[in-house]
């Protein structure tokens, strides 16, 4: 279902700037990734990626829990904040492939997915703003703990056998991003045929 974000919050407001941090925080995150497979100092540098991408994780939930609490929901938080959510997990999924530890192939298929219904969101716009589904929501966690697991640097400590959990984690965010995909492209549809039949 397609909704309209209350009126009355200003776009200059606390939750609003946690998003446009996160988006800042893309590219340290991607530097220091890349940075782990360069670099002698391979675990300090993976750590630090760990540490930023969870860091921005947590703004993503602060900034929710702000703009709910404090009637702080603008049209511009509602947009931005899934396309830096997509930002970060994007430069993830892309930097873990280039690294070798995903498979192109569910980097690509998963940022298809992203793409599609970013550009599904652009185009429903002048109605409203699909609003976060339960479906969304799974996703989100799914994909943002199986990017923390693959950064994890598990064989620092000799615990190469947690990595054995991994293929399963990226099955359970790949199916949940297609399925919640769907479920957006439904709803969308479904507010397109309400508007038409009422017109």
């Amino acid at each position: 279902m397609v909704e309209t974000a209350p009126k009355g919050a200003s776009v200059w407001n606390i939750a609003n700037a946690l998003t446009l941090l996160r988006l800042v925080m893309v590219p340290v995150f991607v530097l220091a990734l890349l940075e782990s497979d360069v670099s002698d100092s391979k675990t300090m540098w993976r750590c630090a990626a760990l540490v930023l991408f969870v860091a921005a994780l947590g703004t993503d939930y602060l900034d929710g829990v702000l703009a709910r609490a404090y009637q702080l929901i603008t049209p511009f938080g509602q947009l931005m904040d899934p396309i830096a959510d997509k930002a970060l997990t994007g430069a993830a999924w892309l930097g873990l492939s280039y690294l070798g530890m995903i498979p192109w192939w569910v980097t690509i298929v998963i940022l298809g997915r992203e793409l599609g219904i970013t550009l599904l969101r652009l185009w429903v716009i002048r109605r409203g703003v699909i609003p976060a589904s339960r479906g969304g929501k799974i996703k989100t966690v799914l994909q943002g703990v199986t990017i923390a697991w693959y950064l994890t640097p598990w064989y620092a400590w000799d615990w190469e056998f947690m990595e054995r959990v991994s293929p399963v984690l990226l099955t359970a965010a790949l199916l949940a991003t297609v399925m919640s995909g769907l479920d957006y492209v439904r709803s969308a549809w479904r507010g397109a045929r309400e508007e038409n039949d009422a017109a």
